[in-house]
């Protein structure tokens, strides 16, 4: 039996928004997860399960793969004693749409996890620490990386910055940056607090998307509405969208230079709508 959501399970992963984590020792929360709004969901194997629980977790999430569910996998970084039993584990499992690498500091930890999975088993660095925020281009580069997220969180306490969006700038910017020179698709941000209200969730995204990156990870499925709505096209934009295609395949005019920019940004917004369900909304 297939548990995922089918507009959700329909949409390219490189135009995700919501990526929700998921404990993995908690097994009797991943149908639910699965049934949810959240572009992507991903299995956490890394930070939300103690070391007592790991093997039983990877147990989850291996029954789970291999019995019909698909999701994304958050494995346990290179450096601890979890990280190729993670990717042998996992390496077989049918339902597996790529793992999220923790602590990813160099372009080489990218490209040897993805050499133990199926061929073409993307993989998200998470940029966790000032050493992966220095070497983001280098690993936005590497063979196997599919897009990079931002595990706030742990830079945070790595670097000792605050929350504040201006603290945590350039850090954004330079896995925005690196993303484009990877020719990787939008940066994934780091998650809202696991307690925000749907204002601080909305704030958050606004800042998210503000600063150039596409995507941003949850803690919560109260949070995935939220995140969205703030990551797709506003009712303005699909509006002026639809009037510029309309005019345009009614035999408008060029006019000046800035007509077909505009225009392909139009098809764009069209585009993400469509992929989104957003016309139907």
């Amino acid at each position: 039996m297939a548990f995922r959501n089918h507009r959700a399970a329909a949409l390219p992963a490189k135009l995700s928004r919501s990526w929700l984590l998921v404990n993995a020792a908690k097994e009797e929360t991943f149908a639910p997860s699965l049934a949810c709004e959240a572009d992507s969901v991903i299995f956490d194997m890394e930070a939300a399960v103690p070391d007592d629980q790991k093997i039983q977790a990877r147990d989850n999430v291996v029954r789970a793969l291999s019995n019909g569910m698909t999701a994304w996998v958050r494995v346990n970084g290179i450096d601890t004693d979890f990280w190729a039993d993670d990717l042998a584990a996992l390496s077989g499992t049918p339902g597996l749409r790529g793992i999220m690498l923790a602590m990813t500091e160099q372009p080489e930890q990218v490209t040897y996890s993805a050499m133990r999975l199926r061929a073409g088993t993307p993989v998200l660095a998470l940029i966790e620490t000032a050493l992966g925020v220095e070497n983001a281009t280098k690993i936005a580069s590497a063979p196997g990386t599919f897009r990079l997220a931002f595990g706030i969180n742990d830079f945070r306490k790595d670097t000792g910055v605050s929350d504040d969006p201006m603290a945590l700038a350039y850090a954004r910017g330079r896995l925005v940056i690196a993303s484009r020179v990877g020719k990787l698709p939008g940066a994934i941000d780091g998650p809202p607090p696991a307690g925000a209200d749907a204002a601080k969730v909305t704030e958050e995204t606004r800042v998210t998307a503000s600063m150039g990156m596409t995507g941003k990870l949850s803690l919560s499925t109260e949070h995935v509405d939220g995140i969205n709505a703030a990551l797709a096209p506003s009712e303005d934009e699909l509006s002026w969208a639809m009037e510029l295609l309309e005019a345009h395949a009614a035999g408008a005019s060029v006019g000046d230079g800035s007509y077909l920019p505009r225009l392909a940004r139009a098809q764009k917004i069209a585009d993400l709508a469509d992929s989104y369900g957003l016309w139907n909304a």
